[in-house]
């Protein structure tokens, strides 16, 4: 199988690094710096070269701001049984694109990225497959990913977005809030610097990415419930309700895998 990679930045340099391997594969950055790490792959200066190269399928890794820009300025150099491929975050504009240009293609959503997750050892990561993608591209990346050992799910386009929701929305503006709230701590506890390390790798992302992830259509409901809950700790601080703090603090251990009571 012939694969080519578009964008190479952290995520796209990594799934070069994973493939080459064992395929062939062609690269292409509108930086070209970025490819000058790249071993047993080829490096591409210009689209153009993808026609003679030939792809079975085509890996769109860019950010999220430019893929659909990327899909279209490919698409004349592939042929039309070419698999195209995405690993987007938010797949509302990738499912309207795929509907349009009636292409084969494989959409997924590895749930982890360098900035966080230790990609030699991703054994409890997890990764999101489409069903409505193409079969052929649906059992690539099922060997690809448990390779890896990831944990693999099959999701709708919709049942995606609502699940990203939660799972990155949630923990996005939390971040957000803390990073907003910050001051300088001239001696910080163990947590405020784990939250500290967690908001300044967020805040490292493309700014596109985080928008567009707080943007998701089914995300303003998660920031609601995170407003509500807010008002909820703040009456029952005001309040200096021990017991209500203690009933409090016990939905909150069932909601995170059922940590045992406090007497």
């Amino acid at each position: 199988m012939k694969i080519f990679v578009m964008g190479v930045g952290r995520m796209g340099a990594w799934l070069v690094e994973e493939f080459c391997h064992d395929y062939e594969v062609a690269a292409y950055d509108i930086d070209s710096r970025r490819m000058k790490y790249l071993f047993n792959a080829q490096r591409f200066t210009s689209l153009e070269e993808v026609k003679k190269f030939d792809p079975d399928l085509v890996i769109n890794a860019v950010n999220l701001q430019h893929t659909i820009k990327a899909f279209e300025d490919v698409l004349p150099y592939v042929r039309e049984d070419c698999i195209l491929s995405d690993i987007t975050t938010v797949k509302f504009e990738v499912q309207r694109f795929y509907k349009k240009v009636r292409r084969r293609f494989v959409s997924t959503h590895p749930m982890f990225g360098p900035t966080f997750a230790n990609i030699r050892d991703l054994r409890d990561e997890n990764a999101i497959i489409i069903k409505e993608s193409d079969e052929e591209g649906k059992k690539f990346f099922r060997n690809f990913y448990g390779s890896l050992n990831l944990n693999i799910y099959e999701y709708s386009f919709k049942e995606h977005d609502e699940i990203t929701s939660y799972s990155l929305g949630t923990p996005f503006a939390s971040s957000l809030v803390f990073a907003a709230c910050m001051k300088k701590q001239d001696a910080p506890g163990t947590t405020f610097k784990k939250h500290l390390a967690i908001a300044r790798g967020l805040l490292s992302e493309d700014d596109y990415l985080i928008a567009e992830v707080l943007f998701n259509p089914h995300t303003l409901k998660q920031i609601e419930r995170i407003n509500s809950q807010l008002s909820y700790l703040t009456h029952i601080i005001r309040a200096r309700d021990y017991d209500e703090m203690k009933r409090f603090l016990d939905r909150l251990r069932e909601n995170i895998c059922d940590i045992p009571r406090k007497s």
